[in-house]
């Protein structure tokens, strides 16, 4: 099959969706299928890669978004999609794209909407009435699952918004993590910033509990969560500090706040090997995903994978990915999950860590979304007899 993938909101250098897409299309290539990807960047581009070919068209960045791109112009796009002719129609974005699904429709393309984010979680966070924010959600998520053959939720945390209004359309597939990169081995083996950020150099350093926050500095995000947590600890004696990997608009505000309260944090930007990230993930203590509407969480799996528990909000879909092998804690400070974790065994949480993950492996979910892809090339070609 050639299965055509359409992005927005791609972040430039990393993120859990640039890995997703990376990680399926090198799935489905190696599967002998054809992946075509299509995303917004800041130049034209057509290149073929270890994941399938992407196509790059030039779009313009969203305001305030941190980088951000979309892609505009609907009718390049659409003919761009005629030139590739796909068997199977791959969405990323539930919102500036939906028309997409009505343009497979009208040409006998399968297509599957993939949703990456709770519509309604994002909608409270932006809108003043939470009755009003569901309301909004609800008539949106109708429509695109009116637009699309198939909606794909990660999880059953997301798939909740799409059977709250009846969508009989629905597929669960989960994403995976790569086991081999994100390994407890890599404990200890940080390099450059990472080994300074990681445990200090001097016997100080070695003595604090580390707390690492992993994830793009946006305001769904929530990182401000995460000095909380951090400023509540160290108000109640526990020797904590803590490492900020990752960049986005929110970042000067919160150097700002950890200086401003004398907060012990060292914020390490974009670490942009994945060797890099996954030596900080094993040398540290707790990870901290605090983000309110996380569908999956890739950052909190590759944690686990490096064999390091995860403190993560109730509000989001983290406590159905984490299991047993962390805390999930609600509201605007999670410092009584780190305190739980703390108070296991290391030996024993670290190896939960790393068991919970090995259960989410990158090949049963290339599998999974080629089930999807394979199902309905099928029902098309039957139509079409």
């Amino acid at each position: 099959m050639r299965i055509v993938r359409l992005a927005n909101f791609v972040a430039p250098r990393s993120g859990g969706l640039r890995t997703a897409l990376h990680q399926l299309g090198a799935g489905y290539l190696a599967a002998g299928h054809e992946p075509v990807l299509i995303i917004p960047g800041e130049l034209d581009s057509d290149e073929h890669t270890a994941a399938g070919r992407i196509i790059t068209l030039r779009g313009p960045r969203v305001p305030f978004a941190g980088g951000y791109r979309i892609l505009l112009g609907r009718r390049r796009v659409a003919r761009v999609l005629s030139d590739l002719r796909p068997d199977s129609l791959e969405v990323s974005d539930r919102a500036t794209l939906r028309w997409t699904g009505r343009w497979a429709r009208r040409h006998g393309v399968p297509a599957a909407m993939i949703s990456h984010e709770s519509l309604a979680t994002l909608l409270a966070m932006a809108l003043p009435s939470p009755r009003l924010a569901r309301l909004l959600a609800d008539a949106l998520n109708r429509a695109t699952a009116r637009a699309y053959d198939q909606v794909v939720c990660t999880t059953r945390w997301a798939a909740a918004e799409f059977e709250r209004i009846g969508a009989a359309n629905l597929t669960h597939a989960p994403l995976g993590v790569d086991l081999d990169t994100f390994h407890p081995d890599r404990r200890g083996l940080a390099g450059g910033c990472s080994a300074a950020c990681a445990r200090g150099a001097g016997p100080a350093a070695r003595a604090h509990v580390l707390l690492v926050h992993c994830g793009r500095l946006s305001p769904e995000k929530k990182p401000q969560r995460s000095l909380t947590t951090l400023a509540t600890l160290r108000a109640e004696g526990l020797p904590v500090r803590m490492i900020i990997a990752g960049d986005g608009p929110l970042r000067e505000r919160l150097e700002r706040q950890a200086a401003r309260d004398g907060l012990p944090v060292t914020f390490a930007g974009f670490l942009t090997g994945r060797a890099e990230l996954a030596a900080l993930l094993a040398s540290s203590d707790v990870v901290i995903a605090p983000g309110p509407a996380e569908t999956f969480g890739l950052a909190a799996l590759e944690a686990l994978a490096c064999g390091t528990p995860v403190v993560v909000s109730a509000e989001s879909a983290l406590p159905e990915v984490i299991g047993e092998a962390g805390a999930s804690v609600a509201g605007e400070d999670l410092a009584a999950g780190v305190r739980t974790v703390l108070g296991r065994p290391e030996t024993e949480r670290r190896a939960a860590a790393r068991a919970r993950a090995e259960e989410f492996g990158w090949g049963p979910a290339v599998q999974a979304f080629l089930a999807v892809h394979s199902t309905r090339a099928r029902s098309a070609e039957r139509s079409t007899v």
